[in-house]
Order: C-alpha cells, then sequence, then structure tokens
C-alpha cells in the first residue's frame, strides 16, 4: 500500500468514525434533530475531518502541510467575494423555480418558519419588519463570523481528500469526494434533520447535492490555491443558502424539493457547475491569474 493510499484510508476511517461517534450521543438520546441542544452536540463531529487531515499529515505520511492551503491568499478576491454572495443566486432561483412551477409558496413573512423553529418563543409574533428587511445583512456576517468553524470540515474534505484522490482529473476527484462527504452525513440525514418528512428518500437527494457543491468548492480550492475561501463558501451555504430557504419554505409543502440541497437546488446549482467544467476552469491557476 502506497504511503498516499494509507493516508487516504486513514484519513476516512478517522473522519466517519469520530463524526459518527459523536453524532450517536443525541441520536441515541433521542433528541430532536430540530433541538438546538441536537445542533450544538452534533457541532464536534464537524470538526472530524480536520483532525483527521492533521492526524494523517503529521503522523501517517508525515508529508506535512506545504499544501494544506492554509495561506489566505487575498488576491483572489473575486473568488471570496462569490463564495460569499453566491447563495443568494441560488436561493433565490429556487425561489423563482417553486413559484413557477407552483411546488411551494415562499412566505416572506417568515412567520410559518419561525413557528417551527421557534416554537417556544414565538419569535414570528414579536419580530420586528426591521428585522426581517435586515436579515440578509445578518445572514452575511454570520457566514464570516462561522468560517473558522467550516476549516473544521474544508480543511479535511477539500485541503486534504479531494486533491488527493485522482489528482490528474479534479472533475472526478469532486465527484467522488461529493459521494463520499455525502454519505458522511447519512447519520443526520436518516435522522431527519436535513430532510424530516423524507429521511430515506434524502439519502439519495442529499448526495446529489454534496456532488455538485463539491465541484464549486473544488474549483474555488484548485483556483485560489487556499482553503478559506471555500471554508467562506461552505459558511454562506449554510449562514446564507440553507437560512434563507428554511425561513422561505419551512412549514410549507415539497421540502425536499424547495430546501438548498433539494431538487430544485440542483439547477442553479448545476448550471454553476456546467460554467466551470465547460469553460476548462477546474484546474489550478497560476499565481498571476489568482
Amino acid at each position: 500500500m502506497s504511503s498516499k493510499t494509507k493516508g487516504v484510508v486513514v484519513y476516512l476511517l478517522l473522519a466517519f468514525g469520530l463524526a459518527w461517534a459523536f453524532w450517536a450521543i443525541p441520536l441515541l438520546k433521542g433528541l430532536s434533530p430540530r433541538s438546538p441542544v441536537f445542533q450544538l452536540a452534533c457541532l464536534p463531529g464537524g470538526l472530524a475531518p480536520a483532525v483527521a487531515a492533521l492526524v494523517v499529515r503529521r503522523w501517517i505520511t508525515r508529508e506535512g502541510f506545504a499544501d494544506a492551503g492554509l495561506r489566505l491568499n487575498l488576491r483572489a478576491w473575486r473568488y471570496y467575494l462569490f463564495a460569499w454572495l453566491s447563495p443568494f443566486f441560488i436561493a433565490g432561483v429556487i425561489v423563482a423555480l417553486a413559484a413557477a412551477f407552483r411546488i411551494s409558496q415562499p412566505d416572506f413573512s417568515f412567520e410559518r418558519a419561525l413557528k417551527i423553529v421557534t416554537p417556544e418563543t414565538d419569535l414570528s409574533a414579536s419580530l420586528p419588519p426591521m428585522i426581517r428587511l435586515l436579515l440578509p445583512l445578518l445572514m452575511m456576517v454570520q457566514a464570516i463570523l462561522v468560517t473558522p468553524l467550516l476549516w473544521g470540515e474544508e480543511f479535511g474534505w477539500r485541503s486534504y481528500l479531494q486533491i488527493r484522490l485522482c489528482a490528474e482529473r479534479p472533475l472526478w476527484a469532486a465527484v467522488a469526494t461529493g459521494l463520499i462527504w455525502g454519505v458522511w452525513h447519512y447519520p443526520l440525514v436518516f435522522a431527519g434533520y436535513q430532510f424530516p418528512d423524507h429521511p430515506r428518500l434524502g439519502l439519495l437527494v442529499f448526495p446529489v447535492g454534496t456532488v455538485l457543491v463539491s465541484i464549486i468548492f473544488g474549483w474555488l480550492r484548485l483556483r485560489t490555491g487556499s482553503v478559506w475561501p471555500v471554508s467562506l463558501a461552505h459558511a454562506s451555504t449554510n449562514a446564507i443558502g440553507a437560512s434563507l430557504t428554511v425561513l422561505l419554505f419551512m412549514g410549507g409543502p415539497h421540502w425536499i424539493w424547495v430546501c438548498y440541497l433539494g431538487v430544485l437546488g440542483w439547477i442553479p446549482l448545476g448550471a454553476i457547475c456546467a460554467w466551470i467544467i465547460l469553460s476548462g476552469q477546474l484546474r489550478p491557476a497560476t499565481e498571476d491569474q489568482a
């Protein structure tokens, strides 16, 4: 077994083993996936990929961190901007498609979703209109604040695994990493965290979304040489894209279609992926291009 293969195998065992062990605790205790306690209990599992990559790089392959993409590379500011703001575009397309095909009706007052997300406090009755208008800005700030937390996943998936799998074929590397990444989430998907109404169907739907996102994240990683734009993209996906679709559609019909990584989300995500692939951009950038 080559050193690279050994590193990948150990990485996967650690990334899956640690995360699934942490996630088993709230699941076995019967906590609701919608409970804030459940979400807090699951946070350490999100750091498992970073721990796995750290262990492999430092002690298994001893290759160090030269290609880990730890520098910020702020010269690539355009990619940071894309990573930060593109979830608004993707969520907007989902809203337009849901309305056009009458799959679900977005609730721009957020009352329907807030009654479900915060049943104890009922924020839907007390949320001032000005706060609703400021929510996109607050989401943008939140995305920046949680970027270091999402680094915990991206240091593993994009800055270790994806650049080790099929290194000469970055598209295949992105697809393979996206599938593995989707399966890594399976305990949460099966528990109904992503798709509470269709957890079993979610086992098929979710990996499609992670493959598409993996192509976009892999492109950001290759073009900038840095893990930080990818971490920002992941944070924005959660804080902006996922939050917007939750506020607009949660409590309505066909959630598996209208959530950020749901079926309708495949269309804008797929369009971005098609642009990346067909324009030949899924390759490392030179220092001048970055």
